[in-house]
């Protein structure tokens, strides 16, 4: 997951999906909203996809992506608890910018 999250267009996807909430987005609004052709667009929502970052739902003839929000979550979970140990700096960095981890 990190390593599909390491790459600036991807991440310009999630942080695109994330704010879409649960409706999601089609491909082509993403590729619009990250400046990218439909066949990068694709490609990366692709990587995203696989690496259990984002979603894909067929609604009609489009397939609209959505953030994994689950995922994401366990993700920024290990990453504070178990990698950082919870350590009080780190967790005092989040609740400066967010009012609580």
């Amino acid at each position: 997951m990190l390593g599909a999250l390491s790459q600036e267009t991807r991440l310009r996807v999630v942080r695109y999906l994330v704010q879409c909430g649960g409706q999601g987005a089609s491909a082509g609004d993403v590729g619009k909203q990250v400046d990218a052709t439909s066949s990068r667009a694709s490609f990366h929502l692709s990587a995203l996809e696989h690496a259990g970052v984002i979603s894909s739902e067929r609604q009609s003839r489009s397939i609209i992506y959505s953030a994994n929000l689950g995922n994401l979550g366990d993700l920024i979970s290990f990453l504070l608890n178990d990698c950082c140990n919870s350590h009080p700096a780190i967790l005092a960095c989040c609740e400066r910018e967010n009012g609580s981890c």
